[in-house]
């Protein structure tokens, strides 16, 4: 699962990075990205990529309302082809979702509670997500109401890296490997050696505040390293006996 992640670079940057049109809005920065919020979005156009802005959770074009689209923030990649709800968008409709890091969960020994991780490149650049977007309109729409562009995360099984702390992980695509997925015209199984762990070494994380469990929570204070509670302590109160 991706349920989480930061989103600060401004659109300018990304533009450049991904040598993609500008958006036609630009969003604030979010250190605590949750789903249902807004995220930029890279796409193939027929006059290059292009920048939007799109709902996080995936609404299928046959859907009869938005509430079903917080439980379609992730598509596994071993289904992806498959599923209903997202094999049209896999076949046609594939994108690229920058990020600058993600959050992720790990189990605390002997407690209930988790701790939260926070992940990204080793060299500080923006992550690019394997996503599928789609268009939708409300049933009974004409073409001249307005309509919601959504889309999704491909997650994968964890590299060894990841799986120290959590069983799957977000498809991260390599530079060399944006073209291939973009391309509209590309066949599924050639897509199929790209839905895989990222490369070991390109990744580091480190533990985050629990602030961040709470999407009302945001600021950059967020990302910034902690040093985890010792099991037994309460802050500020020295060990418990």
């Amino acid at each position: 699962m991706c349920e989480r992640f930061v989103s600060t670079t401004p659109a300018a940057t990304l533009a450049k990075f991904f040598d993609a049109e500008l958006p036609e809005q630009s969003l604030p920065p979010d250190h605590n990205v949750a789903p249902t919020r807004d995220v930029y979005v890279v796409g193939q156009g027929s006059a290059g990529r292009r920048i939007r802005v799109m709902h996080w959770g995936l609404v299928p074009p046959w859907a009869t309302d938005v509430t079903g689209a917080s439980r379609l923030i992730n598509a596994r990649s071993e289904t992806v082809a498959e599923k209903p709800s997202f094999r049209s968008a896999f076949r046609r409709r594939r994108c690229i979702i920058p990020v600058d890091g993600f959050y992720e969960w790990t189990t605390v020994p002997g407690e209930r509670r988790k701790q939260p991780m926070y992940i990204q490149s080793v060299d500080g650049l923006p992550l690019a997500f394997a996503g599928l977007h789609e268009f939708w309109r409300p049933p009974g729409a004409s073409e001249q109401d307005a309509g919601l562009f959504s889309c999704c995360i491909i997650t994968c099984a964890a590299n060894e890296f990841i799986s120290s702390i959590h069983d799957r992980m977000p498809v991260i695509l390599a530079r060399d490997s944006w073209d291939a997925w973009l391309d509209p015209n590309a066949q599924s199984g050639d897509l199929s050696s790209l839905l895989v762990p990222m490369e070991l070494g390109l990744l580091r994380m480190h533990p985050v505040s629990t602030e961040v469990n709470s999407a009302r929570n945001n600021g950059q204070h967020l990302t910034d390293e902690i040093e985890p509670t010792a099991l037994g302590e309460i802050p500020g109160q020295g060990r418990l006996l």
